[in-house]
Formats: C-alpha cells, sequence, structure tokens
C-alpha cells in the first residue's frame, strides 16, 4: 500500500506543478496551471521542488534524505533495522515532491526506504526481536520494489541479497511472501504491466 500512495503522490504533485501526467514528456511545453510563466516552468517548477524538498526533510526526518537504499542498509546493519516511522510518509512526500517537479530521481530508492520504514515501524511496536526486525525490513524493502515494478522476483533478491546480505530459508520464505503479496495487493491499483 506505500508504493500505491507513493505512486499517487506522484501522479498529484505532477498534476498540480504541470496539469499533466508526467513531468517533461512532452518536450518543452509548459505548464497548463501556470502558463504566464511559458518555457521559464521548466527552469522555475524544479527550484521550487528543491527548496520545499530542503527543509521537509530537514525538519521532519534528516534519515529520509540521500537515495534510500544506503540508509536501509546501514539501519540493518548498524541499527538492528530500526527505522524512525516517520521516515516513511517524509520520505514519500519528499521524494514525491521531487519527482513530480522534474527532479533527477528515481522511486526505487525512495520506495526501499518507505516500505522499509513501515516495516521496521510494525517491528518497533509489536517489540519484535532485532534479528526479526531485521528480516521485516528485507520483506518491506522487496515487497516496496515488487509493487512499485511489479516484479516480485526481484524484490526477493532485492531484499534477501542487498538489504538482508544473509541467506536463510526463514528469510527467502519471508520476504518471499512479501513481495508475493505486496505486488498481488498493487496490481488491483497499479496495474499488471511491467514497468
Amino acid at each position: 500500500l506505500g508504493a500505491v500512495v507513493f505512486r499517487y503522490l506522484i501522479l498529484f504533485f505532477t498534476w498540480l506543478a504541470t496539469g499533466k501526467s508526467e513531468f517533461g514528456q512532452d518536450g518543452y511545453v509548459g505548464s497548463s496551471h501556470l502558463p504566464w510563466l511559458g518555457l521559464g516552468f521548466l527552469v522555475v517548477i524544479p527550484i521550487v521542488g528543491g527548496i520545499l524538498y530542503g527543509p521537509l526533510v530537514y525538519r521532519f526526518a534528516r534519515e529520509a534524505r540521500g537515495h534510500g537504499v544506503p540508509e536501509v542498509m546501514a539501519a540493518v546493519a548498524e541499527n538492528g533495522g530500526r527505522i524512525r516511522p516517520q521516515v516513511a510518509a517524509v520520505k514519500a512526500l519528499a521524494s514525491a515532491l521531487t519527482i513530480a517537479t522534474g527532479g533527477s530521481v528515481g522511486r526505487e530508492g525512495p520506495i526501499v526506504q518507505i516500505g522499509s520504514a513501515l516495516a521496521s515501524g510494525l517491528g518497533q511496536w509489536i517489540r519484535m526481536p532485532e534479528n526479526r526486525m531485521r528480516i521485516l525490513v528485507a520483506c518491506g524493502a522487496g515487497g516496496g520494489i515488487a509493487a512499485t515494478f511489479n516484479a516480485p522476483i526481484t524484490g526477493v533478491f532485492f531484499g534477501v541479497e542487498i538489504i538482508l546480505r544473509e541467506f536463510s530459508v526463514e528469510a527467502m520464505f519471508a520476504v518471499m511472501l512479501s513481495a508475493m503479496v505486496a505486488d498481488a495487493i498493487a496490481i488491483p491499483f497499479l496495474g499488471d504491466h511491467a514497468f
């Protein structure tokens, strides 16, 4: 569901900024919401997005800055998989705003951090032990990748190889289940075509 919300946030912020479903895909065309900017829109809107991104991340969740994947890997390796729950909301808002305003970023890093932060928040809420918390964070990352790109097998390998970095039957099964369920939940909202 985090991937679905993130995708809709991107679409909403893109429509808000441009009046279209994608930023810059029609070539050098201005915003239909801000026609008085003309082609200056292609310079002004990314600047506005950057100006909004910085204070949002700095004020509410500094861990949400950066790509997302290295931060999750560090949280698993150094902090037992503990990620503050507000990182998911701040990363979703900030990254959706950046992507929608033409920032040079993709969805893979943010969705990994969003999925991992949601999973970690759940694990902390139910007081999960550290070894299971790491697996749960890998489940969140794998599920996020699977749902946003409609690629459940990729989500499994990403969660186990990149985030968890250890193979066990328990971890593999948990991440596999997470990726399949996440993909099945996302398909009615995002469609069943490959990214």
